[in-house]
């Protein structure tokens, strides 16, 4: 498991191109990424993370043709939310095609989304189109923060290919909303307090 830097971000880009798995920072904490697009590498991070398959994973895009691009259907509330919250910690649970849902693991035809506030995925989303990422633990751990805390925990794990370091994370979580024709309700309080998600269409 090689060890990259930011300047070595390309090469991070082709390893995920190429259908590898590599760890990447957030704005939160670190993520174990793979490209969408390439239904086998999607699948490599259930098992690297020994998560279970109908667990469903979050996709990180730069924007709303994103989520489109990946099949999701962006609701009047998630459209709300993201103009007033991304990039930040918020993930968008929204209706999209049941076979790109599958893909990811969700049997309800919906979705996850979030664009993170972060140079560095944003740079690889660019390059690589929308990316499935869960956070950097074993299922049910505590997310990694650093890039120690990922090395102890992969180490000599052969499918994660390369980590990007991009020093210490903050640790906290990000909110997920889940957004429907109906409005939306909060499944996880973390950065963002229903407070503030509520605020957005105030104003």
């Amino acid at each position: 498991m090689e060890i990259l830097t930011p300047l070595q971000i390309d090469e991070v880009a082709a390893l995920l191109n190429a259908g590898h798995v590599v760890v990447i920072p957030t704005d939160t904490v670190y993520g174990v990424a793979a490209k969408f697009e390439i239904a086998s590498a999607v699948q490599q991070l259930f098992a690297i993370k020994q998560r279970p398959s109908t667990v469903p994973l979050p996709v990180f895009v730069n924007d709303g043709e994103g989520l489109l691009q990946v099949g999701g259907r962006e609701t009047a509330s998630a459209s709300t939310l993201a103009h007033a919250f991304w990039p930040g910690p918020l993930t968008l649970i929204v209706p999209a095609l049941s076979s790109s849902a599958e893909r990811i693991g969700s049997r309800d035809a919906t979705i996850g989304f979030r664009r993170p506030n972060d140079e560095l995925v944003e740079y690889l989303v660019s390059r690589c189109g929308p990316l499935a990422v869960t956070s950097a633990n074993e299922h049910g751990a505590p997310p990694c923060t650093s890039v120690d805390e990922v090395q102890e925990v992969f180490e000599g794990n052969d499918l994660v290919a390369a980590v990007l370091d991009g020093g210490e994370r903050n640790g906290t979580v990000s909110t997920v909303v889940i957004c429907d024709d109906h409005g939306y309700r909060i499944v996880r309080e973390g950065a963002l307090s229903g407070d503030q998600l509520a605020a957005a269409f105030r104003g």
